[in-house]
């Protein structure tokens, strides 16, 4: 998706607020409404940005690197529930093997997790969102993670 200049000042501004909301971006971009930011955000930007569980709005790391901000695409702070920190402790890593939900789901049970199959693959759906995990087409989708663990800044939720 080749991006305007605008499009790419525009990234730019989500990339350096992040987490940020609609009203922040309204009075940044000399919009109208939210519901303009929204319809901006979604015809123009959806592949490069997310919103976490409190709505926020995030970008992806590709987002981080189109613009150029290294430091950002290197090391992401995601927010994420206590399931999917669990899962990113048991997905397979960027070179590794990819695994189905039903594989994650028994290495969530092997490290001592209670968990069911609908969580985990909720929980790989966020993550894959968040350009934390990517989805690997095989037979059945399967999962590994899209950054290393060690560029990963996690805060989890449930925990605040």
């Amino acid at each position: 998706m080749t991006l305007s200049e605008e499009a790419r000042d525009r990234l730019s501004d989500i990339v350096a607020l992040q987490p940020t909301k609609n009203g922040e971006l309204q009075d940044r971009w000399d919009m109208d409404s939210g519901s303009e930011v929204h319809s901006y955000l979604e015809s123009e930007l959806k592949d490069y940005y997310y919103r976490d569980e409190s709505s926020l709005i995030c970008a992806t790391p590709e987002a981080a690197r189109l613009v150029g901000d290294e430091e950002t695409a290197e090391s992401q702070v995601v927010a994420v529930t206590a399931t999917q920190r669990r899962v990113v402790d048991v997905a397979p890593g960027p070179d590794e093997e990819p695994k189905s939900v039903v594989s994650v789901l028994h290495a969530l049970r092997d490290a001592g997790h209670d968990a069911d199959v609908d969580e985990v693959r909720s929980a790989l759906r966020s993550l894959t969102e968040k350009g934390i995990v990517e989805t690997v087409k095989k037979t059945v989708p399967t999962y590994r993670l899209a950054v290393e663990r060690e560029d990963l800044q996690i805060r989890t939720l449930d925990e605040e």
